[in-house]
C-alpha cells in the first residue's frame, strides 16, 4: 500500500473518531434528567441543605458532565455529593440516576420517601449521617441495586423484609445503627451478596436459617449486637468466606467444628462465648489465616493440639481468656510473619521457648502458670512483653531491660505478703504529673505508654498497672487521651483531663495494703463522642469491671450511665475486701461497644482517675518511713550526763559571748532572701509527691528530710 493510501486511511480514522466523539457529546447535551427524579433529587438536597455540584450540575442539568461521563465515581471522593447517570435510555434522550453519594456530610433528618423515585438506583451511599428513623419498606423496589450502604445513622426498628427483594445485592453495609429485633429470613434471598455489614447494629435473636443460601459471601461483620443461640452449624457450608467477625455476641459454645472447612479464611474473630467448651482443633486446616482472634471463647484442650508451623502467612494470633493448657510452643514462636501474639489469662504451664522470632514484637502471658528462667530474647529491644501473674524465677535472670517491679506482680512472691505497708493510694490515670484533689487528696501520676503489652509498678512500690491488647487495625493507637475541655459534676476538673485506655484488658494493683475493708472510687468521664447530633457522637464505649475478681459491672457505658453526656464526671464506688495484701482492679472488653469511632481502632476501656481508702483505721505509716528508735539516745544522754552539765557550763558563756553576732548575721541573711514561709500540709505532699522515697535527703530528729 503507497503512503498516500495509507495516509487517507488515517485521515478518514481520525474523521469517524471525531464525528463519533462529536455526536456522543451532543446526545448528552441532548439527553434529559428524567423530570420526576430530577424534582425529588432537588428536593431531598434541599431539605438536607445540600447543593449539587458545578462539575455534575452544569447549567441546571443534573445529568451533566462528572455525571454523565463513564469515569468511575471513587476516582472522585471530593465530589460530595455526587451522582452517576444512564443516558441510554430512550435512544440517549432520557437520564436516569444510578447512583447517588451523600456522604460522611452529617447530614440530619430520616430517610426520604422521595428516594423511592429512583427505581434505577444501583448504588446508594448515604452512609456517616444522623439520619434516624425507620427504614422504609419502599427499600424493596430497588431491586437493580448492587451496593447499599446505610451505615454509621442511627437508625431505628426492624431491618424490613422487603430487604430481601434486592437479589441483586453485592454489598450491604448497615452497621453502627440502633435496630431492633432479628434479621429478616428474607436476608437469605440474597445469593450474589460479597459483603455484609452488620457490627455494631443492634440486632438479636438467632441468625436466619436461611442465610446458608448465602454461598458468594466474602464477609461476615456481625460483632457487637446480642445474637443468641450457636453459631449456626451450616455457615460451615458457606466456602466462600474470607473474613468473619462474631465478637462481643451471646454466642452459646462450642464454636461449631464445621468452621474447619472456610479453607479461604484469612481474618476469624470470635470472641465472648457465653458457655460451652470449645476446642482449637477446628483451625488446623484454616492455614491461609493472616489474622486468628479467639479471644475469651471458653477454649480448653492443649495448645499444641494444633501445629502452627503451617501457618505461614499469620500475622495476629489472639487466644487470650480460655482455658488452654500446656506449654507455648517452640513452632508458634519460630513464625517468620507473626508479630502480635496473645496467650495470656490461661493455664500453660512450664518454661518459654529458647528462640523467637524477630519479627514478633507483642507477646502476652500474663496470667497463667509458667516458670523457669528467662531466656536471653527477652531482652530484644521494642519487644512489648507481659508476665506478669506467672511463677518466673526472677533471682539471677538476665532480665535488664523488662521494667522493674515484675517481683511484685507474680503469683506467689507478690510484695509486703504478710507485711503491709500502706492503706491507701490515688492515681491521676494516663496523667504526667500528680493532682492534689479538693478534699486534699494526692493522685499520683501514671505517665507510662505502656503500649500493647506491659506493666508498671511505681518508685515507692504502692500501686502497678498492667495492660494488654493492640487496637485491631488501628494506624494509631493510643493508650493515653487528653482533652483540655472543662467538665460538668465535679469541682476537680483537671482530674479529668486525662485517661489511660486499653484495647483490651486494664488492670490497676494496689501493693502491701494492710489487710481489711476498702472503699474503691473510679472516677470516669467519656470525652471522645461529642453530645451534638453527628455520627461521631454514635460511638459507644462498653467494659465489664472487675474488683478482686468479683464482676461488679457488667457493660457498664460510661456515657450512657452519666445520663447520655459527654464530659460529664462520673463516680463509681464499691467495697472491697483485701486479704492477702493486694488488691486488683480490672477494667475488661467482652468485645461489646463501637470499634471505629471516632476512628479505625477506638474502643475498650478507660478510666480518668481511681482512689483506694480503708474502712477502718490503719496501723500502719502509708510507706512513710518509721524514726530511728530513740533508746540509744536515752542510753547515750544517761552515760554522758556529766559531760553535758559540764559543756553546759562553757556553753552559756559562748553564747551570751556570740548573741551579738548572731543577731547581726540573722539580719544580713533575711536582707538577702527574706523571711522564711510556712507551708501547709497540703503543698507539703504536693511537693514531695505524696512523701515519695524518692524524694528523701537524709533524716532529722523529727523523721525524713525531703527535698
Amino acid at each position: 500500500m503507497s503512503g498516500s493510501a495509507v495516509s487517507s486511511c488515517q485521515l478518514v480514522w481520525v474523521v469517524l473518531v471525531c464525528s463519533w466523539r462529536i455526536a456522543a457529546a451532543q446526545a448528552q447535551a441532548a439527553a434529559r434528567t428524567d423530570p420526576i427524579e430530577a424534582a425529588a433529587l432537588n428536593t431531598i438536597l434541599g431539605r438536607w441543605g445540600k447543593k449539587a455540584s458545578p462539575e455534575w450540575n452544569i447549567s441546571g442539568e443534573l445529568c451533566s458532565g462528572l455525571a454523565a461521563d463513564r469515569t468511575n465515581w471513587d476516582d472522585y471522593p471530593n465530589i460530595n455529593p455526587f451522582i452517576k447517570c444512564d443516558c441510554s435510555y430512550n435512544n440517549n434522550s432520557v437520564c436516569h440516576i444510578i447512583k447517588l453519594r451523600v456522604f460522611k456530610l452529617d447530614v440530619v433528618g430520616q430517610i426520604p420517601s422521595e428516594l423511592q423515585n429512583f427505581t434505577y438506583m444501583e448504588d446508594l451511599n448515604i452512609a456517616y449521617n444522623y439520619l434516624s428513623g425507620e427504614v422504609p419498606s419502599f427499600i424493596g423496589k430497588f431491586t437493580s441495586m448492587e451496593y447499599l450502604n446505610l451505615a454509621f445513622n442511627p437508625l431505628s426498628g426492624p431491618l424490613p423484609k422487603e430487604i430481601g427483594n434486592l437479589t441483586n445485592l453485592l454489598s450491604l453495609g448497615i452497621s453502627f445503627n440502633n435496630f431492633t429485633g432479628e434479621l429478616p429470613e428474607e436476608m437469605g434471598n440474597l445469593v450474589k451478596l460479597q459483603q455484609l455489614y452488620i457490627d455494631s447494629s443492634g440486632f438479636s435473636g438467632p441468625f436466619p436459617s436461611t442465610f446458608s443460601k448465602l454461598q458468594n459471601l466474602k464477609i461476615l461483620r456481625a460483632s457487637d449486637n446480642d445474637f443468641t443461640g450457636k453459631i449456626p452449624y451450616n455457615f460451615g457450608s458457606m466456602s466462600s468466606l474470607e473474613d468473619i467477625a462474631f465478637q462481643g455476641n451471646s454466642f452459646e459454645g462450642p464454636i461449631p467444628a464445621s468452621l474447619s472447612n472456610l479453607t479461604k479464611l484469612t481474618n476469624l474473630r470470635i470472641g465472648d462465648i457465653i458457655n460451652g467448651s470449645s476446642s482449637l482443633a477446628f483451625v488446623s486446616n484454616l492455614t491461609s489465616l493472616s489474622n486468628l482472634i479467639l479471644r475469651n471463647c471458653r477454649i480448653s484442650g492443649n495448645l499444641g493440639l494444633v501445629d502452627f508451623s503451617k501457618f505461614a502467612a499469620l500475622t495476629y494470633l489472639d487466644l487470650s481468656f480460655n482455658n488452654i493448657t500446656g506449654q507455648v510452643p517452640q513452632s508458634i514462636l519460630n513464625l517468620e510473619n507473626l508479630e502480635f501474639l496473645f496467650l495470656g489469662n490461661n493455664s500453660l504451664t512450664g518454661r518459654l521457648p529458647d528462640v523467637k522470632s524477630s519479627s514478633l514484637t507483642t507477646l502476652d502471658l500474663s496470667y497463667n502458670q509458667l516458670t523457669g528462667r528467662f531466656p536471653s530474647w527477652v531482652n530484644q529491644n521494642n519487644l512489648q512483653l507481659n508476665l506478669v501473674a506467672n511463677n518466673f524465677v526472677l533471682v539471677g535472670t538476665n532480665s535488664s531491660t523488662l521494667p522493674s517491679g515484675l517481683s511484685c506482680l507474680q503469683q506467689y512472691t507478690a510484695c509486703f505478703r504478710g507485711s503491709p505497708e500502706y492503706y491507701s493510694f490515688a492515681v491521676d490515670c494516663g496523667s504526667n504529673r500528680s493532682t492534689s484533689a479538693s478534699d486534699n487528696t494526692i493522685y499520683e501520676a501514671d505517665p507510662m505508654n505502656l503500649g500493647t503489652a506491659s506493666y508498671y509498678v511505681t518508685g515507692q512500690t504502692r500501686w502497678g498497672v498492667s495492660s494488654v491488647g493492640n487496637f485491631f487495625q488501628a494506624t494509631n493507637g493510643m493508650d493515653r487521651i487528653y482533652s483540655s475541655q472543662h467538665f460538668q459534676n465535679t469541682v476537680d476538673s483537671k482530674l479529668f483531663e486525662t485517661a489511660r485506655m486499653s484495647p483490651s484488658s486494664l488492670r490497676y494493683y494496689g501493693l502491701g495494703l494492710e489487710n481489711g475493708n476498702y472503699t474503691v472510687l473510679l472516677q470516669f468521664a467519656e470525652f471522645s463522642y461529642p453530645d451534638s447530633p453527628t455520627w461521631l457522637s454514635l460511638g459507644r464505649r462498653v467494659f465489664d469491671i472487675y474488683v478482686q475478681g468479683d464482676l461488679i459491672e457488667k457493660n457498664f457505658d460510661i456515657r450512657k450511665t452519666a445520663g447520655g453526656k459527654s464530659f460529664t464526671a462520673l463516680n463509681r464506688s464499691y467495697t472491697a475486701t483485701v486479704s492477702k495484701n493486694f488488691l486488683e482492679i480490672h477494667l475488661f472488653w467482652a468485645g461489646k461497644g463501637t470499634c471505629c469511632v471516632p476512628s479505625q481502632g477506638y474502643y475498650g476501656p478507660m478510666v480518668s482517675a481511681l482512689r483506694v481508702t480503708p474502712n477502718f483505721a490503719p496501723t500502719v505509716r502509708n510507706g512513710v518511713p518509721k524514726r530511728k528508735s530513740k533508746a540509744g539516745a536515752i542510753a547515750g544522754i544517761s552515760v554522758g550526763a556529766l559531760v553535758l552539765g559540764l559543756a553546759a557550763l562553757f556553753g552559756i558563756f559562748m553564747l551570751v559571748k556570740k548573741r551579738r553576732t548572731m543577731a547581726q548575721q540573722k539580719e544580713e541573711l533575711y536582707n538577702l532572701v527574706g523571711q522564711h514561709d510556712v507551708f501547709s500540709n497540703a503543698e507539703l505532699k504536693l511537693a514531695t509527691d505524696n512523701f515519695s522515697y524518692q524524694n528523701i535527703i537524709g533524716e532529722g530528729g523529727y523523721g525524713p528530710v525531703y527535698k
